[in-house]
């Protein structure tokens, strides 16, 4: 695909080129003829000519091209013993029938159809059966509670509410009926409709607007796919946010299927026939971009996993999975690793799978800490590769783009800005920065193909929380640098930065710091306040298992770590061992609800939340009378 810095400068020099280059991967009903609309900038358009449907090329035109019997969707459920695989054939057949029945009840192009399900293949289906009518879907995690899920109801106003009857996590099975009837209750606006896929693990008690899903596909004719504007929507993906109301970000149809599709030979090197794992949900953007439609549109193999890394039985399910579905990449977050490597610390589990066509591991969903980095690697001996990106990127913004061309790696940096992206990063007045030194990393405007063109009816809130801090770019909301290579070092989100005494320091620059120690499995800083110096950092950690040490010595040699490597001036002086770390269901850790309880506010425990018990414990922790806002 050419050398990284040709590749790069073309898509900044000529983007018009370049993105319509990549457009040629997808097929058109009607082939766009310009690639950028900037006449209602900042609210910009990517092949506002052009007309497809994202549904056709994930699924229709590889079984018209003969490979209607290659694999396209692995379900693997370890909660539940099973696996099953579709091939592209029987998927297309599956979406086609689904989407007739949601056709059948009225669901049209436009029309929001809420998928509100767990890790199962109809999920995918139902996604997928949107597309291909025009229909624009929203997925909420099947996490969230029944407050969640009524203010996405309310914004997005569904015709249909697709679900299941359960949900499985470990060995719980969790009814989504009764949480999907309190959505319900608590929403101002009522679907018509609610399509609900009975499981065997829990059968759901159906009232007069619910349709068994089996049932309603019986008799369906299936649907053709409709060929779209490359404007239309594709989806509504609300984030995840604890604080006001969540942020309906949006996707288009044509910027999606143009940016996945290149993206999976750029940045993962899967190409048709070959297998990706991402450990994520349908639920959050990896799952839409990475387990759904970008495998899909390359023509790959994906699986979609149900249950978590470890537990289910032991930590080597991911090892597992990559052996016995032939995986070359496999994509997840940090966190999982981190919980694998606290569970098995020296990777004994590895020996019992063949690994031999793994061929990379990508993380991203937080900062990927240089400890961890080096345990993978040293583990698997492939390429460990940190990305970074956003729900609102749909698509990864900084990465080593191994399909393009591999880059030295630096632990702590997800490498380069990709193709397309324009990072910068600035300081306070909206000057550069100097190489090296910390500040708001931000992208210049316009933001490339399958990123947000806007949020769902509130053009003025787009406008507020991404685009008004800094004329003519997009705030990505973290803080941190790039240094003389050209490599992005992102420590975090911009209120992660602390003031103590009128230093402002990176709390992850001192989480890299505990990480170090050999035995940290994983941490957490956080700033509280403090009468004397403004803030204070406290940290957190998880120590791996088996470590037999007194936690007061380990806690002490933290506090000596942090000053030889960041100096006296972190004021690191507390470091507490902890049982667990609270994070959401996605993995990432919570540290804005750690600060407010810290701090002494009445925080709420996020909906988000995977264990609220690790918060209670927690509490005393955190909150002491001497922090006291």
């Amino acid at each position: 695909m050419g050398m990284y810095e040709d590749v790069f400068r073309a898509s900044l020099e000529d983007p018009e080129g370049f993105w319509l280059g990549a457009a040629e991967g997808v097929d058109w009903e009607v082939a766009p003829s310009r690639a950028l609309d900037s006449s209602g900038a900042p609210f910009y358009r990517w092949f506002p000519d052009g007309r497809l449907n994202v549904c056709f090329n994930a699924l229709d035109r590889h079984v018209e091209a003969g490979r209607g019997e290659q694999p396209a969707l692995i379900h693997d459920s370890p909660v539940t013993g099973t696996r099953r695989t579709y091939t592209y054939a029987e998927l297309r057949d599956e979406v086609a029938a689904f989407a007739g029945a949601l056709a059948g009840l009225g669901v049209g192009h436009g029309d929001r159809v809420v998928i509100y399900m767990p890790m199962v293949p109809e999920a995918a289906i139902a996604m997928l059966a949107c597309a291909r009518i025009g229909a624009v879907h929203s997925v909420v995690f099947g996490g969230f509670a029944p407050p969640e899920l009524a203010v996405r109801i309310d914004d997005a106003t569904p015709k249909v509410v697709v679900s299941a009857s359960c949900g499985i996590e470990g060995k719980r099975v969790i009814p989504y009926k009764p949480l999907l009837d309190r959505a319900i209750e608590l929403a101002a606006h009522k679907p018509q409709k609610r399509v609900i896929l009975q499981r065997p693990q829990e059968q759901a008690e159906l009232g007069p607007d619910d349709l068994d899903w089996a049932d309603l596909v019986a008799a369906a004719p299936p649907a053709a796919c409709l060929p779209v504007a490359a404007t239309d929507p594709l989806y509504i993906l609300y984030t995840s946010g604890t604080t006001g109301k969540p942020k309906g970000v949006v996707r288009d149809c044509g910027g999606c299927a143009v940016a996945l599709h290149w993206s999976m030979g750029a940045v993962y090197d899967i190409g048709p026939g070959e297998t990706m794992f991402t450990g994520s949900d349908v639920g959050w953007v990896v799952g839409h971009s990475y387990i759904v439609y970008g495998p899909l549109l390359a023509g790959a193999t994906t699986v979609l996993y149900e249950g978590k890394p470890v537990g289910t039985p032991d930590a080597g399910q991911f090892w597992r999975v990559a052996a016995e579905h032939g995986v070359k990449t496999m994509f997840t977050a940090p966190t999982a690793f981190r919980a694998i490597r606290k569970e098995d610390p020296k990777g004994v589990l590895t020996a019992d799978y063949d690994l031999s066509r793994l061929r990379y591991l990508f993380l991203a969903g937080e900062r990927l800490d240089p400890e961890t980095y080096h345990w993978a690697s040293a583990l698997l001996d492939i390429p460990v590769i940190d990305h970074w990106w956003q729900t609102e990127t749909g698509w990864p913004i900084v990465a080593n783009p191994v399909g393009i061309e591999a880059a030295p790696v630096k632990p702590g940096s997800p490498t380069r800005p990709l193709p397309g992206w324009d990072v910068r990063v600035l300081d306070p007045s909206g000057r550069p920065v100097p190489a090296g030194v910390d500040g708001a990393i931000v992208v210049k405007l316009p933001l490339p193909p399958g990123s947000l063109p806007t949020l769902w009816n509130d053009d003025a809130r787009f406008v507020a929380s991404y685009l008004s801090a800094y004329d003519g770019y997009y705030l990505t909301g973290d803080g941190g640098h790039i240094d003389e290579d050209g490599y992005v070092y992102v420590m975090g989100r911009t209120d992660d930065v602390i003031n103590v005494a009128g230093h402002r320091l990176s709390t992850g620059s001192m989480e890299e710091a505990l990480a170090a120690h050999p035995d940290v499995a994983e941490c957490a800083v956080i700033g509280v306040a403090d009468a004397l110096k403004g803030q204070v950092p406290r940290g957190f950690v998880v120590l791996k298992a088996g470590t037999a040490r007194d936690p007061r010595e380990v806690e002490a040699e933290l506090v000596r770590l942090v000053r030889e490597r960041i100096g006296a001036v972190a004021s690191l002086k507390e470091v507490a061992v902890v049982a667990a770390l609270p994070k959401t269901r996605s993995g990432k850790i919570l540290r804005k609800t750690m600060r407010g309880i810290a701090d002494g506010l009445d925080e709420p425990i996020p909906s988000t939340v995977d264990d609220p018990t690790v918060i209670e414990n927690l509490r005393p922790l955190l909150h002491r009378p001497d922090h006291t806002v």
